[in-house]
């Protein structure tokens, strides 16, 4: 209820315009029953229908005004509450730490962003506006239906208690079925989203029937949840509705007998009948809202657990001082990055990946680290982006620890390149743009004539400008547009997660020589999967179970290091495979 009234609360304005049309659309509605009376007795007295008849028409004509009003305004708010959900779900994600959001499958967070937030507009806008409303008119109908007639009023009254005691036990049942259903329509999305990303090797492996199988099994069991709730709404429904029916039959025979013994106007009767067929209305809108709001509520509960994610800390505005602290200081000797005994873990419960690390980053130079796997190379580079916070121990960005810097300042100094080189939604242009929005189209031809980009980008249709998609490049060229994405930020320190390991070696060659340009006048770290890496490297760190094993040249770990020998040895296997050719 904090989460739902957190999105509901910045409209409190509206939602009380909108309290305040819906319960004058009720009190027009109140009024009808007694002005039909009004016209009957008018009839019965032979007086003139002009008033009641011009009565009946005015309260039509305002009814209809006030329901489009309140129609478009409590819709209005429903779409506002939904964006804003949204955007402050996007904003969490988007700020929450690499750990927090790797946790949970893509497709299952994006499912929160897009179902969840549905749910909750009507639980927010409307749910809330409609109890009241129902409740108000439902004491308002049986206020005025004890004016008419008290004795008819005790039969209504059993009938409408009955019908709460029910619906009320039936709520809880509908509310777990329908979390039970967004939880499955979550994995749904996650796993759906999962397999399209590797739909070639679903289809290599000759398992889309298993795969399919394995999606619709969370669609059959969200279904089923669904249609459980489904089936419990209708029975409170009917339930309603059969009270509300049965109370009619009883007032009917009671009430004529009441009139025919003259205990009971026939106007009075009649009146009363409307209201008791009228009764539907606020019963039917009680159960209809309290209902969305099971649904908001399980909605919001949901995004409850986005808005726990943990997220990295807001960048805050620093004075002029420090920030001159921070800037870049290419003459100076010491080191650009060092890590001093650290140890890290992905959890505070979890093992530590990484243990008493010592590593210096010189200001400029290639460093390639390599290792078996779960060695903790990719921890390490966790740690240096700040994706990962260490357990103990410290690091230094140019002579400053790392926390006293926040997260913008240290990864403004840093360019990082994938292993999986993911695509950014958009165009060429918009990829290599990216970390750096303000370089010139100059810029921009020198960094794709580095990497020799610049033929390719030329042949197509719409050059810079064209979509990129897994058919418009191939895997090489993928990882040669994120490498020019990363140089052309002219970092301090660039982090290669082995940007060669799908060229051809031509290009291979050509990168090569772009990272030893840039190693000329910065800092490049490589996690090295091909042995032409590691024989460029000025400086080798070799890793063993979460701890550097040895440092020093290619040739000074042959000499000295088993281990190395046969990292060297696979990767020399590796590089002579078929594989190898790259499809650059």
């Amino acid at each position: 209820m904090r989460i739902l009234w957190s999105f509901a609360r910045p409209h409190t304005g509206t939602l009380a315009l909108g309290l305040l049309l819906a319960l004058l659309s009720s009190a027009l509605g109140l009024a009808t029953p007694m002005v039909t009376k009004w016209v009957l007795d008018a009839l019965d007295e032979s007086a003139s229908l002009t008033g009641p008849v011009l009565t009946l028409l005015g309260l039509f004509a305002i009814s209809c005004l006030v329901g489009y009003w309140q129609w478009v305004l409590m819709g209005t708010l429903g779409e506002r509450v939904v964006l804003e959900a949204r955007e402050s779900m996007v904003r969490r994600l988007l700020r929450a730490t690499v750990p927090a959001v790797t946790r949970r499958a893509p497709g299952e967070l994006v499912t929160r962003v897009t179902s969840d937030t549905v749910l909750l507009r009507e639980a927010a806008a409307d749910a809330v506006v409609g109890l009241i409303n129902g409740t108000v008119m439902l004491v308002g109908t049986l206020v005025l239906m004890a004016v008419l007639d008290p004795v008819l009023l005790a039969a209504t009254v059993t009938a409408v208690v009955l019908v709460g005691a029910v619906y009320g036990a039936l709520m809880p049942g509908i509310a777990n079925a329908q979390e039970r259903a967004q939880d499955d329509l979550g994995r749904l999305g996650g796993v759906l989203e999962g397999m399209l990303r590797a739909i070639r090797t679903v289809k290599v492996s000759r398992a889309e029937h298993r795969t399919a199988e394995r999606i619709v099994a969370d669609a059959r069991s969200s279904a089923a949840f669904g249609m459980r709730a489904i089936r419990r709404q209708a029975l409170a429904w009917t339930i309603s509705w059969s009270g509300v029916q049965i109370a009619i039959i009883v007032i009917l025979p009671l009430g004529a007998w009441r009139a025919a013994e003259g205990q009971l106007p026939l106007s009075s009767l009649v009146a009363f009948l409307l209201y008791a067929f009228g009764l539907l209305d606020p019963i039917m809108e009680l159960s209809q809202n309290a209902s969305d709001l099971q649904e908001g509520l399980v909605a919001a509960e949901r995004i409850r657990q986005v808005d726990e994610l943990e997220v990295e800390p807001d960048p805050a505005p620093r004075p002029a001082a420090v920030r001159d602290r921070t800037a870049r200081d290419d003459g100076a000797e010491r080191p650009v990055l060092e890590l001093r005994n650290v140890t890290a873990a992905y959890g505070p419960d979890a093992a530590p990946a990484v243990r008493g690390i010592d590593l210096v980053i010189p200001r400029r130079g290639h460093v390639a680290i390599v290792g078996p796997s779960g060695a903790g190379k990719t921890t390490l580079f966790s740690l240096i982006l700040r994706f990962l916070e260490p357990q103990g121990g410290e690091m230094l960005l140019d002579g400053r620890p790392y926390r006293d810097l926040t997260h913008d300042e240290i990864r403004s100094r840093l360019a990082y390149v994938e292993q999986d080189t993911p695509i950014v939604p958009g165009t060429i242009r918009d990829n290599l743009l990216f970390s750096h929005p303000e370089a010139s189209e100059e810029e921009i031809g020198q960094v794709l004539a580095a990497v020799r980009l610049d033929g390719k980008v030329e042949s197509l249709p719409g050059g810079l400008d064209t979509p990129l998609s897994g058919t418009t490049v191939s895997g090489g060229e993928r990882q040669r547009i994120a490498l020019a994405r990363a140089l052309l930020r002219t970092p301090d320190v660039l982090l290669l997660d082995e940007a060669t390991a799908q060229l051809d070696g031509l290009t291979e060659a050509a990168v090569h020589d772009c990272v030893r340009a840039r190693a000329d006048s910065g800092a490049v770290v490589t996690i090295a999967h091909r042995l032409s890496t590691v024989i460029d490297a000025d400086t080798i760190v070799v890793l063993e179970d979460g701890r550097v094993r040895a440092r020093g040249s290619h040739e000074e770990l042959l000499a000295a290091d088993a281990l190395y020998r046969e990292l060297v040895e696979a990767l020399r296997i590796a590089d002579r495979a078929p594989s190898g050719s790259g499809v650059g």
